[in-house]
């Protein structure tokens, strides 16, 4: 069977880090250049929707504070919505969305990545909202007062997973129209929120740990608890939550002399720098182990709860193949060599995602505030 070509997909990346870039580089995200993902890369590899995330590295939160680390990257978002017209729309609702598929742009969503950025706030909350703000990660590798993340290490006063104010987070998110995302989420913090959660979940960016036992990844238990609340699966790309081996040979990479030699006083041009490095010297994992995560995910979870979660720009290096935002189109023909027909590929690389995001956000036209 033939790869579909870029113009027939639609794809829906549901995780995508690249405004740290805009911000700290001054990078123009609608044009090709350093980094993973962009829009003219995007839109060359059928790029039909993405969520943008404003992550606050933790360094931040000690200097300028979450809040305003986030605020200065959905201002990156809303400068590039600004720039390119032509290429991209805001989406803050499924129609909005559909609209802009219809006319042959990419849907911008913004998001974040950790609930660090609210501030223990539902105010703050409410103001990333009227940001424009529809989708936020509950917890990222930090754990927080309210939420326990995936990693091990929690402190004293970090609940088991949701406390109650945690609870209320999810509620006021409900009530908002704004997507609760579970990737990084403790299994305690990932059955609360289904618990409290009246509209579909997602989890942005995981995989699958019957593939790969590492803590960011989703057991088959968590995939059917998934699909049971109508929710959806976004499989990421990075090869260290893929795979054992790949995971082993990243950290072989990162251990040698070479790569540590790499520095800048800048941390944003020290990581792309060393991430390019990780990218030519590591062993490279092939664009078939995504699909075995996808299909995994498929039969555990079933075809309408599973799309795709790059994390482009937040991870260090991809599977050969995938190494950007214009090679969608590769997956899509490993799949569909694998035995996806046409209809189940739309599923997955965006209809799944599309279907979640309008039933979440609903009827909801009230404008953002740049």
């Amino acid at each position: 069977m033939s790869a579909p070509s870029a113009p027939s997909l639609s794809v829906f990346d549901a995780h995508v880090d690249s405004l740290q870039l805009a911000v700290d580089l001054d990078r123009d995200l609608g044009r090709a250049g350093r980094g993973q993902w962009d829009l003219e890369r995007g839109f060359a590899g059928g790029l039909g929707a993405v969520v943008l995330v404003s992550w606050v590295e933790p360094r931040w939160i000690e200097t300028t504070g979450a809040k305003a680390r986030t605020d200065a990257l959905l201002d990156a978002f809303h400068t590039l919505l600004e720039r390119h017209p032509d290429r991209v729309r805001f989406a803050g609702n499924g129609g909005q969305l559909e609209a802009a598929r219809a006319a042959g742009v990419v849907a911008a969503i913004a998001g974040i990545e950790g609930g660090h950025s609210i501030e223990e706030s539902l105010g703050t909350l409410e103001h990333f909202f009227e940001r424009g703000v529809r989708l936020m990660t509950l917890v990222w590798n930090n754990h927080l007062s309210w939420v326990r993340s995936c990693q091990d290490g929690a402190g004293a006063g970090v609940p088991a997973g949701l406390s109650e104010f945690g609870r209320s987070v999810v509620r006021r998110m409900n009530e908002l129209g704004m997507v609760v995302d579970l990737s990084h989420a403790g299994e305690r913090s990932f059955y609360d929120a289904l618990e409290a959660s009246e509209r579909p979940v997602i989890a942005s960016h995981s995989a699958c740990r019957a593939l790969h036992d590492h803590p960011r990844n989703l057991t088959d238990e968590q995939l059917r608890a998934l699909a049971s609340n109508g929710g959806v699966c976004g499989i990421v790309f990075l090869p260290s939550f893929l795979d054992a081996t790949a995971r082993a040979e990243a950290e072989r990479v990162r251990a040698t002399d070479a790569y540590r030699a790499i520095d800048h006083t800048d941390p944003v041009e020290r990581a792309l720098a060393r991430n390019a490095h990780l990218q030519r010297n590591a062993r490279p994992l092939s664009l078939e182990r995504v699909a075995d995560h996808v299909l995994h995910a498929i039969e555990v979870a079933g075809i309408e709860h599973v799309g795709l979660g790059s994390d482009f720009d937040g991870i260090d290096h991809a599977p050969a193949g995938l190494e950007d935002a214009s090679r969608y189109p590769a997956l899509a023909a490993a799949l569909a060599r694998r035995g996806l027909g046409a209809e189940e590929l739309d599923l997955v690389l965006g209809a799944n995602l599309r279907r979640v995001f309008g039933a979440v956000t609903g009827a909801n036209t009230r404008a953002c505030s740049t």
